[in-house]
């Protein structure tokens, strides 16, 4: 067990306690923010913060609602219960996909999808059509958020902030007590 391997095992505990902003942390997720946002598109919408930038991207570009749909098809897909399902469904519906939507999607296929589909509802029914939203982000928006001024200033403050003295503090102190 050298030096090394003692400070990184103790490197390694620090960042399961937490990540540095005392929020709980996993070895599972290596990367995290924009390093991670950046690896795919599913990535940037599993974070919170992700979605936040990311929405805020799609606003500049007009086309905020693909986002917004994707998230309540996600939304839709856990909801318990005919009625409830029924009124999201009709939610959904009525925001993303009538003709008289206030924001509507641009999806194949949404003329197919009429207001009778809405009576007998079940999670996996817009799949389909969130499934090329998915699409649309994926090889349209995302490539060009990873481009934006609104990523990479995020990711430069991030950056400054992994650089910052307190960041490095508990590596120190691991690293002064392995060095007696």
């Amino acid at each position: 067990f050298s030096k090394e391997d003692a400070v990184l095992s103790i490197l390694f505990f620090f960042s399961e306690i937490n990540d540095g902003e005392g929020h709980p942390s996993s070895s599972h997720q290596v990367l995290k923010g924009t390093s991670r946002w950046a690896t795919s598109l599913e990535n940037l919408l599993e974070d919170p913060e992700g979605v936040k930038r990311f929405r805020e991207f799609l606003k500049k570009e007009f086309s905020e609602e693909n986002v917004l749909f994707w998230l309540a098809c996600e939304e839709f897909k856990k909801t318990q219960g005919k009625k409830q399902m029924q009124e999201k469904a009709k939610e959904i519906y009525m925001t993303f996909l009538s003709s008289k939507a206030s924001s509507q999607v641009n999806v194949e296929g949404q003329s197919r999808l009429s207001e009778t589909i809405l009576e007998t509802p079940h999670p996996l029914m817009f799949q389909k059509l969130q499934d090329q939203i998915f699409n649309l982000m994926k090889y349209d928006s995302y490539s060009r958020f990873l481009k934006s001024d609104i990523f990479l200033n995020h990711k430069k403050s991030e950056e400054q902030e992994e650089n910052s003295p307190e960041a490095q503090t508990a590596a120190k102190r691991a690293s002064r007590i392995y060095n007696t």
